[in-house]
């Protein structure tokens, strides 16, 4: 007679895990402790500096502009919504007239967006100067 929780077919699965998990928190800890008792203790200046020869190193300001981060948003956020499009497509006579009108208020919706970030000069590249 097989014990009843064995006799799950995805018991296997879930030991796997288990150990996986174990595995992967005992490395973790190990990773560290062995770093910690290797690892240089010296902080000399010349160590600790960027370059070891060589003009000192002066910081400059960063320049990049948030435009790219803003550009990179809206792309995403585009992209993303066209993917919620695909299974929309693949139902889309089960959904019928009702899937149809939603679908158009998404992509009036998505119109709009794209106008709004397009008047505000989200979409204009702008030189850093």
């Amino acid at each position: 007679m097989e014990h009843i929780v064995t006799a799950n077919p995805y018991f296997g699965v879930f030991v796997l895990f288990v150990m996986t998990f174990g595995a992967f928190t005992m490395t973790t800890i190990v990773a560290r402790l062995a770093s910690r008792a290797l690892a240089a203790k010296d902080n000399e200046k010349i160590k600790l500096s960027a370059y070891e020869c060589g003009p000192e190193v002066t910081k400059q300001p960063n320049r990049l502009s948030p435009q790219f981060y803003l550009f990179a948003l809206l792309f995403l956020l585009f992209d993303v919504e066209i993917v919620f499009m695909f299974p929309w497509a693949v139902d889309f006579k089960l959904l019928g007239w009702f899937g149809f009108a939603e679908m158009l208020m998404f992509i009036l919706l998505l119109a709009i967006g794209f106008v709004y970030a397009w008047k505000k000069g989200a979409l204009e590249w702008h030189n850093i100067k």
